[in-house]
């Protein structure tokens, strides 16, 4: 079976230089946008977006994305379609494959995101799984751009759970040449395979159980809610990452001009105080204005139309 375009699952599965031209590609499209041109590049493209998680961000973003390009977005939860009621991800697969150009799908089950590409005649996109989270890391990536400067030889850290975001993360340093140390509980450190992936592609990961020792002298620091949907002991795992909380303090070991960011929805006084989220040095509202310039790139790099 021949793809019509390329998938956008992971970003172990891209290669540096694609990642790069979809960053720059959702650059210029932002500028051009401020300028009030909205070139229609995807009229008559149609995006089938299918939500087993709630979503506010990943919606929005590529609906108004799809909107703006010229083409449509049609936006189900899981139970909507008979996906939800016993159909095959394989027959779901086809059948979209014969009415939309591409399918965009946020679902716990990485497997499931894998299964419908492999069946798919049509580009899949990860608008998010328990796996990874790749469409979130362009947009922090060229958030971190816009104020910092390239990224190819800085440090980032991050600091909780060593959760989906945090392993999209993993797989950028290696693409893009960054350093990344992540401050992680033992017994939440991201999956090893997927450090070791980085690592034998010459990543600088370093892990820490450390807060302090991860952030100082970092160029950003990030991180992400304690709970997620679905996550089966929510106090066990709040009293777990107590001791990971981004504050004022720990933030004043990172350098000067360092950025926070974080991927939101936030809770203010569990993983960041509201002094950091909502304080000089957070670019949070850019960084999720940046998913809908990052969307556009992605749907335009998946149907070959960059």
């Amino acid at each position: 079976m021949k793809i019509k375009g390329k998938h956008f699952l992971d970003l172990s599965a891209i290669d540096a230089a694609s990642l790069r031209h979809i960053l720059t590609k959702a650059a210029e499209i932002k500028a051009a946008r401020l300028q009030g041109q909205l070139p229609p590049l995807l009229a008559g493209k149609k995006l089938a977006m299918i939500f087993e998680k709630n979503s506010t961000r990943t919606r929005v973003s590529f609906e108004v994305a799809m909107m703006e390009l010229g083409g449509h977005a049609l936006s189900f939860n899981g139970n909507e379609l008979q996906l939800g009621r016993g159909e095959t991800v394989a027959d779901t697969a086809q059948v979209l494959s014969r009415y939309v150009d591409a399918i965009m799908l946020r679902c716990h089950d990485h497997g499931k995101l894998e299964e419908l590409a492999e069946n798919a005649a049509i580009p899949v996109i990860n608008g998010l799984t328990e796996f990874s989270h790749p469409c979130q890391i362009l947009a922090d990536i060229l958030t971190f751009e816009e104020h910092c400067g390239p990224i190819k030889g800085r440090t980032i850290a991050w600091v909780g759970d060593g959760n989906n975001v945090a392993q999209s993360w993993i797989q950028a340093s290696a693409l893009l040449g960054f350093t990344l140390r992540l401050a992680c509980p033992p017994q939440l450190n991201p999956l090893p395979e997927v450090v070791e992936w980085a690592r034998k592609r010459g990543a600088t990961i370093e892990i820490t159980s450390s807060p302090q020792e991860a952030v100082k002298d970092a160029d950003c620091v990030t991180t992400d809610t304690w709970v997620s949907m679905g996550d089966p002991e929510p106090e066990a795992q709040i009293a777990i990452l107590a001791p990971y909380q981004v504050n004022e303090a720990l933030m004043a070991l990172a350098r000067p001009k360092a950025i926070f960011l974080h991927c939101l929805p936030a809770h203010r006084g569990e993983e960041v105080t509201a002094g950091v989220i909502d304080g000089p040095q957070s670019k949070i509202f850019d960084e999720a204005e940046n998913r809908l310039h990052v969307q556009k790139a992605i749907v335009l790099w998946c149907l070959n139309a960059i």
